[in-house]
């Protein structure tokens, strides 16, 4: 045990004591608070411009949403008067008929321009659905893109 006494003694000769300085540790402390404080204050700015930024952006989508709905809602009504506008004008023709014949021609003409016609809508409706989707995703779109550029930044 004598060597373990000696070598802790030998050891404890060459081992400096640091001085313990409380005004640096207040300061360091401080300094380390500051910075807490700081980095706390722009992660807040950060992402209280980021929510002001998807309000804006879902406030567009939701206007955006509401006038698309009203030209859909309106282009629908227009079909659809078009389309019993052209059965009401194909259940006169067949009225007058005269002969059997006649009236096949009639039915036969009407049918096709009917598939046309509704051919034509619905490709209307499909171009018009497509870019009312584009429409109403570009703000969402917009501000996930420039959330995502911030972070890539930050």
């Amino acid at each position: 045990m004598s060597k373990i006494a000696d070598k802790l003694s030998q050891t404890a000769e060459t081992v400096e004591y640091l001085a313990f300085d409380p005004s640096k540790a207040t300061d360091q402390v401080y300094e380390v608070a500051e910075k807490g404080v700081e980095q706390s204050k722009e992660a807040f700015a950060k992402f209280q411009s980021g929510a002001e930024e998807t309000q804006k952006a879902l406030k567009r989508t939701f206007e955006t949403a509401m006038l698309v709905g009203n030209e859909l809602w309106l282009t629908t009504i227009a079909a659809l008067r078009a389309n019993t506008e052209a059965d009401f004008s194909h259940l006169q023709a067949l009225a007058g008929a005269k002969s059997l014949s006649e009236a096949i021609e009639l039915q036969t003409t009407f049918l096709r321009k009917r598939v046309e016609m509704g051919v034509k809508q619905a490709n209307d409706l499909w171009a018009f659905t497509t870019k009312a989707v584009i429409d109403i995703s570009q703000p969402v779109k917009g501000a996930v893109e420039k959330t995502l550029r911030d972070l890539k930044a930050a």
